[in-house]
């Protein structure tokens, strides 16, 4: 029996263990379709959005050289923006995960690859793509699951601590590309053990910071200094430092999006279950990830993380191909009685930031809550942080049974 067939109340309830190896190989024909179908237009579409972006990222920094000028600061830091989104979502992280290696292209490799952001790619791929992708929504395992720092089920006991999470993820939100970095090194993790920094841990650090320091110096340092004939230091400092948040929060935005809306389903175990199968891994990507339905447009600038469902079964395949997989991926999901969950953007963060906040909270507390009770509610709330007891779990689970989905 795998972690998913020990769910209780689970979705997967209905699905014999052949169904869910049928299902398996239905997904592995898709896979392989795609993999036969790879060529020219692919690559076409990859150097054209890396010279689409550079283009965009090198004509808003000239632009900005005039940025004293509002209409030049204004437009400059849009450009920037999006320069720098594309960098990250739709280049950086497609590359790095190896999308394009096929290609044989030297410059458009994941093992050569650098981008706009303080996590060195080596670091990045080891967390990312072999620890979140194998222990996907796995709580204590996967950082990508609340980043570390915030309650993520209901079955997890409340603290009193919980209470600030909805302002840790907005902060986490403006800084997110040091967060991912701070995540990669696992840097909270050593903290919290006070054993020290290995060796390992010390040269990773000594890498991060020399990322950062190249990170800081051409957008705090360089392009600044370079607007000074036009007496643009301060606006050109103040548009990378703008754009450098509009990243960091559209991309903060796009991942909650993916990874935990309500009805995303979260998972326990102490490690991966031998009795999991290829199928139940994809079983598991399924339930543990959401779509962002939209433009073709937002796709991109999503980095097709969009396609969050479809880029969880196969991260290794062209981005720019999960458009046209994700019908017959939702046709899967209606066929095995599975719930697709795609919504639009707003809806997708609005039920993203419903849930820290609602985990924030005792269980229960924020759906007890309405106008007429809100002083008694807080009354118990304040009782509740005073004794610092955790919150235990909730009581309708079965004694003695892991609680695994939320």
């Amino acid at each position: 029996m795998t972690v998913l067939e020990k769910k209780p109340a689970s979705q997967v309830a209905h699905l014999s263990a052949e169904d869910i190896e049928v299902l398996g190989k239905e997904l592995d024909l898709l896979r392989q379709e795609v993999l036969d179908s790879r060529g020219a237009g692919d690559a076409a579409y990859i150097r054209r959005v890396i010279a689409v972006q550079r283009r965009l990222e090198l004509g808003s920094r000239v632009v900005l050289l005039a940025s004293v000028f509002p209409p030049a600061w204004v437009l400059g830091t849009l450009g920037l923006s999006a320069a720098k989104i594309l960098d990250n979502m739709e280049i950086g992280h497609n590359v790095l995960h190896g999308q394009w290696d096929w290609m044989r292209d030297p410059k458009i490799h994941s093992t050569t690859w650098d981008w706009d952001h303080p996590s060195p790619p080596e670091q990045w791929q080891k967390a990312h793509n072999q620890t979140h992708h194998t222990y996907t929504n796995i709580i204590g395992q996967d950082n990508d699951l609340g980043y570390g720092i915030m309650r993520v089920d209901e079955d997890q006991p409340w603290q009193p601590r919980y209470l600030v999470q909805p302002l840790w993820n907005f902060v986490n939100a403006c800084i997110f590309e040091y967060g991912i970095a701070m995540y990669d090194l696992d840097l909270g993790d050593a903290l919290r053990e006070k054993k020290g920094f290995s060796p390992e841990m010390k040269r990773n650090i000594r890498a991060t910071l020399a990322k950062v320091r190249k990170q800081v110096t051409k957008d705090y340092v360089v392009h600044p200094a370079l607007s000074l004939v036009t007496g643009s230091f301060l606006t050109t400092l103040a548009a990378n430092a703008t754009a450098n948040v509009v990243r960091n929060v559209w991309s903060h935005s796009i991942i909650m999006c993916g990874h935990f809306p309500e009805g995303v389903e979260t998972f326990e175990q102490p490690a991966l279950d031998p009795g999991e199968t290829k199928s139940h891994w994809y079983l598991r990507q399924m339930l543990g990830s959401a779509n962002i339905s939209g433009s073709k447009f937002m796709h991109l600038m999503s980095g097709n993380l969009s396609h969050q469902i479809e880029h969880h079964l196969f991260p290794d395949l062209p981005s720019n191909r999960y458009y046209e997989m994700s019908p017959r991926v939702r046709a899967l999901f209606e066929r095995y009685g599975l719930t697709y969950n795609a919504r639009p953007l707003p809806q997708q963060v609005a039920s993203a930031w419903h849930r820290v906040l609602r985990l924030s909270l005792p269980n229960g507390w924020l759906a007890q809550t309405n106008r007429r009770n809100v002083v008694p509610q807080l009354r118990r709330l304040a009782r509740m942080v005073r004794s610092g007891e955790p919150a235990v779990a909730p009581a309708a689970m079965p004694a003695g049974v892991p609680a695994y989905a939320a």
